[in-house]
């Protein structure tokens, strides 16, 4: 897989990420601290050595299930962002796809059956003891799919006579099975190969889960881990600041911190009679944060779901929807008759330029609607998670070197597009500010919801309990 339908050929950067998001820093550090023995072995010795020692260090004690989840929801994002072209022309084409590699098959089989079309994947197989990973393999070293071992796994799965039509693979240790094939290629390294894009892939990642931004490669690791120390007093620091100062003096706070803030449009002025109701993308559980930094006042937001943690440290208003239609709707208008309100009415974060479906309640109860485009970026660790504890969120996007929030103020929506004035059905109403926010940041709109993304990333409805 390494090297032949990936351009990366070194498979520590998705180890990593497991030992990260499953394991946590210190599990991190010693997958780092074991990579040149690893190295060492992988190259001087034998394969199977190597990816054995990686094997041991990032699975050694870990539970099943999160190895499963972080192949499930983390890794689809990076492993289909590092597709070799050529590669994937060959394998998209062939009716029936076989994929066999040495990485642990627990792994790599998410990615390969769920969006990239693999009919079969054969892969290392982990040991397990009532639940949590050994950190052997199943068959001993034998067990690494390596050299003879992939071409006895290939036998056994299509049986002693097949003879597949193509196979593709990177090194000489990847011959043997190839010879069972009708044709063989081998994939030459190619340090300036581009991958393929996301367009040209069979089902787009809409959703994915995760810290990390950065593919961590050995070096990246290391910075990040070099990082954590500076970074987390940082984001302590940045999150004071917003939450004890005086909103009118946050947008500065930020900016002298290291956290870009970029306001654009023409931000409308407090109303003197009913408030006005900010209708945002949501990117991150800051966004109604850096919209009140933006207008230099407090507005209150009303959420789904938040930590207890988060509530406590945020410098503005927040009011939980109970999901009772009737209940959420009169709790609104009470709160746009005591002045501006803000609501991100997707019910969840999505990372990539995307937005899910608007729920239609908002445009029923007020006419007083200004859509707001949020863009963020950030370097270093992502802003939101849907599994873990989401009160640590916002100390991950001000962990970032220089994180950015870009809000972008839209004109407000015309009396003609609205419920009252203008006739139109709510979901008409949440639609069209759906298809103009998408319009002015390039994204996409769907119909996804936030059951689709915690259901596919979590395996739950992403109810945040209150006392979390």
């Amino acid at each position: 897989m390494d090297g032949t339908l990936l351009i990366g050929r070194s498979s520590f950067p998705y180890f990593a990420l497991v030992a990260f998001e499953a394991g946590g820093v210190l599990r991190l550090l010693l997958l780092l601290l074991a990579s040149p023995l690893a190295a060492i072995l992988y190259h001087l010795v034998s394969e199977r050595a190597g990816i054995q020692v990686l094997i041991f260090s990032t699975f050694a004690g870990m539970r099943v299930a999160d190895i499963e989840s972080v192949a499930r929801a983390v890794l689809p994002k990076f492993y289909t962002a590092d597709l070799h072209p050529e590669s994937w022309r060959v394998f998209s084409a062939c009716g029936r796809r076989v994929v066999l590699t040495a990485n642990p098959r627990v792994m790599v089989e998410p990615t390969l059956r769920g969006f990239l079309g693999a009919d079969l994947v054969l892969g290392t197989e982990i040991a397990a003891f009532r639940g949590r990973a050994t950190g052997f393999v199943k068959g001993g070293a034998a067990g690494v799919l390596v050299g003879e071992s992939k071409a006895h796994a290939l036998r056994g799965a299509l049986g002693e006579d097949c003879q597949p039509e193509i196979g593709l693979g990177d090194r000489r240790t990847d011959e043997p099975f190839m010879a069972l094939c009708k044709e063989g290629f081998m994939v030459p390294p190619d340090p300036e190969v581009r991958p393929v894009s996301a367009d040209n892939l069979p089902r787009p990642v809409v959703f994915h889960d995760g810290r990390l931004v950065q593919k961590p490669t050995p070096l990246t690791a290391l910075l990040t881990l070099l990082w954590l120390p500076v970074g987390f007093p940082l984001a302590c620091l940045r999150v004071a600041a917003g939450s004890l100062l005086p909103m009118p003096l946050v947008y500065h706070a930020f900016t002298a911190l290291g956290v870009r803030v970029t306001v654009r449009g023409n931000p409308p002025p407090p109303s003197s009679s009913s408030g006005v109701l900010f209708v945002c993308s949501h990117r991150t559980l800051l966004d109604p944060i850096f919209l009140s930094a933006a207008l230099g006042r407090p507005v209150p937001a009303v959420v789904y779901s938040v930590s207890r943690l988060s509530e406590l440290i945020s410098p503005i208003r927040t009011v939980r929807l109970s999901r009772d239609r009737a209940a959420d709707a009169a709790m609104i208008r009470k709160l746009l008759a005591e002045g501006d309100l803000a609501i991100c009415p997707e019910g969840t974060t999505c990372r990539e330029p995307f937005l899910l479906r608007f729920s239609a309640l908002f445009a029923e109860l007020t006419d007083e609607i200004v859509p707001v485009a949020m863009v963020n970026r950030m370097g270093m660790f992502h802003g939101t998670a849907a599994r873990g504890w989401k009160g640590m969120d916002p100390f991950y996007f001000f962990m970032n070197p220089s994180p950015a929030y870009e809000v972008t103020f839209l004109s407000k929506l015309p009396a003609e597009l609205t419920c009252g004035s203008g006739r139109k059905s709510g979901h008409e109403v949440a639609n069209y500010i759906q298809r103009v926010i998408a319009a002015t940041v390039s994204y996409e709109c769907t119909s996804f919801t936030r059951k689709d993304k915690y259901r596919a990333l979590a395996g739950n409805d992403g109810i945040v309990g209150v006392a979390s």
